[in-house]
């Protein structure tokens, strides 16, 4: 209705316009026509701007970026942590989460010397201690967290499972999707597995273990990229 209502107040100024500058029986003047042109398409904006108006759209100048919005998290501690001294440990690697992806924090496990199986299960058990840890002030305000459960333990592998498998208090299958991301990717290229980016996950019942592998997607994306795995063979 508006706009209808702006085209025929149009055309009423065109009429005056074309009476008030025309002389019988001479053609229209140029600037005439120029100047009725130009009200009618001003008019044509403003009924346009009214409709859209009455339609509650608001303009605006600058673009508009309707996709998520971008993250916040750092993802880098705000203070430096204190630093490890000679003898305190063994250097490890454990997988926090941040942000939507698997970011690599720096720890220390202290493992006595020993024979080589039970040191691996030592280490084994310092990495689970460490990535289920919560995180420091620090990295809790750069945005880090964790999803594995405190309390988790580890033993080794029972009559039957290959040599290097690591049986978990808590069935991997049990575990949420970033949590076992963490496991895998915290085990995996440590001194708890045979070094090939692959770690063997058992849980405390008689199922199968299973060959997990820390991939580029799983880090990226571990809430939606489970760790893929195979049956573990051999024993």
């Amino acid at each position: 209705m508006t706009v209808r209502g702006a085209a025929v107040r149009a055309t009423v100024v065109r009429g005056t316009a074309v009476r008030g500058t025309a002389v019988p029986g001479a053609p229209l003047r140029r600037a005439s026509v120029r100047g009725v042109r130009g009200l009618l398409v001003v008019g044509a904006l403003g009924a346009l701007g009214a409709l859209v108006a009455g339609c509650g759209i608001r303009a605006t100048e600058v673009p508009t970026d309707f996709g998520p919005a971008p993250s916040r998290v750092r993802c880098t501690p705000t203070e430096p942590e204190a630093p490890t001294q000679a003898g305190q440990g063994l250097p490890v690697q454990v997988f926090l989460l941040c942000g939507s992806s698997l970011v690599a924090v720096d720890r220390t496990v202290k493992v006595p010397d020993g024979a080589a199986d039970a040191r691996r299960l030592l280490v084994a058990q310092g990495l689970l201690d460490e990535v289920s840890q919560e995180p420091s002030d620090a990295e809790r305000e750069a945005g880090y967290t964790t999803r594995v459960r405190r309390g988790t333990t580890v033993s080794g592998p029972r009559p039957g499972d290959p040599e290097d498998t690591l049986r978990l208090s808590t069935a991997p299958g049990s575990l949420s999707s970033s949590g076992l991301a963490q496991v895998v990717c915290t085990f995996s290229d440590s001194a708890a597995t045979e070094g090939d980016g692959s770690v063997i996950l058992g849980g405390p019942d008689d199922s199968r273990p299973r060959r997990y592998k820390c991939t580029d997607e799983v880090r990226a994306r571990p809430g939606e990229k489970e760790p893929p795995s195979t049956e573990a063979t051999g024993g």
